[in-house]
């Protein structure tokens, strides 16, 4: 953010507290400095030079740079914002400058730079998900013990890598009366522990008549880094992913086409975050102009074609932060669930809440991640559902690694698998 962004975005808040009952980790501990109002007026005495953000010098409970990192970065604030405060720029834009200066431990500072490193890059996850099957997933206790985890800490490995990491094929092809064209985002975390859920995507995509190309030299879109204040990388990831989609023809497609809600946020935001670089500055809104989440294209499509497998089953559904705040969608998940033959629908109590994966939140606040997920896996248990669906990669896997084993524990899924297994496209 520049200077007058910053100071108009820190002014716009009236500390009226509507955010206040929408923020999870106030709802959590109580304490003012952990709310939306709360932050920001530490992040306007850094801006004034009255209170330094996190250092050797500056640390702990009521300091910035403790409160910051205890964020989510939900935005659930947003949504309730009555003044349109731009909480999730000011909080990029603060964490940004806080690993400037940031002097950490030696473990957290590996955690944070490890975690990165290996979701960011699908070749290096991959081959740490191999590493961890020797492990069953749980690192190994000197490790979680130096870097700040708590014993058993797992890292979500499925049971055939090789299945969940299988590429989407360049082209799909639409069946029937084609009704459109579009290109798919594989991602990083999505395109290694989530393949299926792309495949759905392209299969019920084109069972709709629309084709599908998945462009075969993009990367990392840089939504993780944005988010974990390193924004000098997340626009270098930025504008290679721009490139890449405009080498695949960009203007041929109807829209970019996402599944993990994070991400599709972020690339929704491209706009802004390289507002300021002349050169890429109409390539990036020309870019966010046509990302959309899948659930939002199929809804917008006016109808879909008929299902020919019923899904006999109590579904309720989690609406990911990214894709209910960060992008303002919620009902076309919902009405898509409900076309499916045979679901009874079940509102779940505070979908909207964070479940506490946030990224990875989980790893580097893992006391309040466990707290969130306890309430969200106990609110779904509430609701007798057989499958619980939701939209983005770390909901999935955070969801799943809470719920208890037994033969009444739901089923965590995409919604775009619902709706595959209803075209008969997987069993």
């Amino acid at each position: 953010m520049n200077r007058e962004d910053l100071e108009k975005g820190l002014m716009a808040c009236v500390h009226c507290g509507f955010c206040l009952q929408a923020c999870p980790t106030y709802r959590e501990t109580g304490d003012e400095a952990d709310s939306p109002r709360g932050r920001i007026v530490l992040m306007r005495r850094v801006y004034e030079g009255k209170l330094p953000l996190l250092s050797e010098e500056a640390t702990g409970p009521g300091t910035a740079g403790y409160h910051l990192d205890r964020c989510l970065g939900c935005r659930a604030c947003e949504t309730a914002c009555p003044s349109g405060v731009p909480y999730g720029h000011l909080l990029e834009h603060f964490r940004d400058e806080q690993e400037k200066v940031a002097k950490r431990p030696a473990g957290e500072k590996l955690l944070r730079e490890g975690l990165l490193t290996m979701l960011t890059d699908h070749r290096k996850m991959a081959l740490a998900l191999r590493a961890g099957k020797i492990t069953g997933g749980t690192i190994p206790a000197p490790m979680a013990r130096f870097v700040g985890l708590p014993a058993g800490t797992k890292v979500p490995i499925p049971a055939d890598l090789g299945e969940a990491g299988r590429p989407l094929p360049e082209v799909t092809p639409a069946v029937g009366e084609k009704r459109g064209r579009v290109a798919i985002v594989a991602g990083c975390v999505m395109r290694v522990l989530y393949g299926p859920v792309h495949h759905a995507t392209a299969r019920v995509l084109a069972a709709n008549g629309v084709e599908v190309v998945c462009p075969r030299e993009q990367g990392c879109c840089g939504a993780l880094h944005g988010h974990q204040g390193k924004l000098s990388a997340a626009k270098d990831l930025a504008r290679e992913t721009i490139a890449a989609f405009e080498k695949a023809g960009l203007d041929e497609f109807d829209a970019i086409i996402l599944n993990s809600a994070g991400c599709g946020s972020f690339l929704k935001d491209y706009g802004h975050l390289l507002k300021d670089d002349s050169q890429w500055a109409d390539r990036a809104k020309a870019f966010s102009a046509k990302v959309k989440d899948v659930s939002e294209f199929l809804h917008g499509l006016g109808s879909l074609r008929p299902m020919p497998k019923a899904i006999d089953a109590r579904v309720t559904y989690h609406d990911a932060c990214h894709l209910s705040h960060g992008q303002k969608i919620t009902s076309a998940p919902r009405a898509l669930l409900k076309q499916i033959p045979g679901v009874t629908y079940v509102e779940l109590p505070d979908a909207d809440q964070c479940c506490g994966s946030a990224g990875v939140y989980n790893y580097l606040q893992p006391e309040m991640a466990r707290a969130l997920q306890q309430k969200k896996v106990d609110a779904i248990l509430s609701t007798r559902a057989q499958i619980v669906a939701t939209g983005n990669p770390g909901c999935l896997a955070w969801i799943q690694q809470g719920i208890p084993a037994g033969a009444q524990a739901p089923e965590v899924v995409h919604p775009i698998e619902l709706l595959d297994r209803a075209y008969s496209g997987a069993a």
